[in-house]
């Protein structure tokens, strides 16, 4: 864990991190979330019988559309060029939710945790936004990333 917060100068302002002397390398990051719902509302996912359309589909694209628009959105975020960007969405069958899986590769002089992160939030915001009509009961739960790889901090696996 570092001893101090990276996006601060030594007079606590500010900054975007410096990554100018960083080595480019290949970075992957994977995160996930949940959208928790009723189950009327997970049966007319699973039926694609909602009247704005296939809600996971549209959802998909939304999160990858979000994953880009990243830098746009977190203040001292670096835009990065992404090489892939990629987003799942699956109905839980233990409980009725929709599971969301986001990977984003660059390479690059900075990891891509936030543009993964963004995916997943986006996606089940989009999911959320679909769906709010039929159920107001719906909760985004446990966002977080999973998987790191690249750069000077090497590998991350959440437990």
């Amino acid at each position: 864990m570092p001893q101090k917060l990276t996006h601060f100068d030594d007079g606590g302002n500010a900054v975007m991190v410096d990554v100018s002397t960083k080595s480019v390398t290949a970075r992957t990051a994977t995160a996930k979330g949940r959208v928790m719902m009723h189950s009327d509302t997970a049966k007319l996912i699973a039926s694609r019988g909602h009247k704005k359309g296939d809600v996971l589909a549209i959802s998909q694209l939304a999160g990858i559309m979000g994953a880009k628009r990243t830098a746009d959105l977190i203040p001292l975020c670096h835009p990065l060029p992404l090489d892939s960007v990629s987003v799942t969405l699956t109905l839980a069958e233990e409980e009725p939710a929709v599971d969301i899986t986001a990977t984003c590769k660059t390479s690059g002089r900075t990891g891509v945790e936030m543009e993964a992160l963004t995916a997943v939030s986006v996606t089940a915001l989009t999911v959320f936004d679909m769906c709010k009509a039929v159920d107001k009961t719906m909760q985004l739960t446990n966002i977080r990333v999973i998987y790191k790889e690249g750069g000077k901090s090497g590998t991350f696996t959440a437990d």
